[in-house]
């Protein structure tokens, strides 16, 4: 065998090793973001227009949420945000509507003591999504409900499915329950 073939075969099998060694580097990454992210992956890629630009913009997310200072709240606290709901769900029962822009604020509220920026509902989706996007569909379908009650467009049935989506994530924020 010549040289020249002996180094032909060795380029061709370090470029083979290479190309499965990448090969499992994205598939590791695309695992890891698939696990963490969970139905929010899928949403993203839809979004997005394909996996590449999904993944592009969920490592970015990663990115944004490692330069937050999210915080566990105390005991004293969780209390006190656990009264301000039964409050909230008790107007429900004279006012629906008005009971779910509450809702919709007291889950803003804890997202902000728990050093979650909020400002716009798109940034916090993005945000929320990196540690509790199994919860976001909860927090889309209740946010929707609330935009179409200030119309008089939504009927107490999904008002009071509104207060069932905002709990979930409520509950998930407020016991620092990550959605994963």
């Amino acid at each position: 065998m010549s040289t020249t073939t002996l180094v032909l075969l060795i380029v061709i099998a370090a470029v083979v090793v290479l190309a499965i060694i990448a090969t499992l580097w994205l598939s590791a990454r695309r695992r890891h973001l698939r696990e963490r992210f969970g139905p929010e992956y899928e949403r993203t890629v839809q979004e997005e227009g394909g996996a590449r630009a999904a993944e592009r913009d969920l490592r970015a997310r990663e990115q944004r949420h490692e330069q937050l200072d999210i915080k566990e709240l105390p005991a004293g606290r969780r209390r006190e945000y656990a009264d301000a709901w039964s409050d909230v769900q008790e107007h429900f029962v004279d006012r629906p509507e008005s009971a779910v822009a509450e809702a919709d604020d007291l889950v803003a509220r804890l997202m902000d003591e728990r050093g979650y920026p909020t400002a716009g509902y798109e940034g916090r989706l993005r945000d929320l999504s990196v540690e509790h996007g199994r919860t976001l569909d909860h927090y889309r379908a209740a946010h929707d409900v609330k935009e179409r009650s200030g119309g008089g467009r939504a009927t107490t049935e999904e008002l009071r499915g509104a207060m069932v989506h905002y709990r979930a994530l409520f509950q998930e924020l407020l016991t620092d329950q990550r959605s994963r």
